[in-house]
């Protein structure tokens, strides 16, 4: 799939992997945010895991990791959604969570859930601006409402959902071919 100029988005490999353990930490300013980001998704993961390149130049310029629940059959979730600094506000970030919900959509996901730091308020402005809402929380920072213990114990994140419908036709080659999921 390309978008944009010259950047093409395919799945994920274990070949990306390093590649973006290599870029990761700069990309969140210097937060050390390696070691959330598992090898699993690069390779168990790789239906619902993607990166976008360079065509040019072959430089990673954004990636989504996620996966379909295993314990609730309708939902997915996104674990990671990270984009170059130099590459921001092209919509990579955005273009990755539409081909996640519509692979999710497509195998039957009507929910997906995502989480971020309460202190990264650029996450939590990208999530709103992608549709998500912000669920209830066990507490509060700053106003936001936070999931205690979560991922792990001593840490906090906010968490959100967002419905996935079909609304697009997606015309490939002039026939229609599916419904993209919004």
């Amino acid at each position: 799939m390309i978008i944009g100029t010259n950047v093409t988005v395919r799945n994920a490999t274990l070949h990306d992997y390093r590649r973006v353990l290599s870029v990761v930490d700069d990309w969140w300013g210097g937060r050390a945010m390696s070691q959330g980001l598992s090898r699993v998704f690069f390779e168990h993961f790789t239906a619902t895991s993607f990166v976008a390149e360079d065509e040019s130049s072959g430089h990673l310029a954004a990636f989504l990791t996620g996966f379909f629940s295993q314990t609730f059959e309708h939902e997915a979730y996104i674990h990671f959604v990270g984009v170059s600094p130099d590459r921001r506000r092209e919509g990579l970030g955005s273009a990755l969570c539409h081909r996640f919900f519509s692979v999710a959509h497509a195998n039957g996901c009507r929910l997906v859930r995502s989480a971020t730091s309460p202190v990264n308020r650029q996450s939590i402005a990208f999530h709103l601006a992608m549709g998500f809402r912000i669920e209830p929380g066990e507490a509060e920072f700053e106003g936001l409402p936070i999931q205690l213990d979560y991922p792990l114990p001593g840490e906090a994140r906010v968490a959100f959902t967002r419905r996935l419908v079909a609304t697009h036709v997606v015309l490939e080659d002039g026939l229609v071919r599916g419904l993209l999921a919004s």
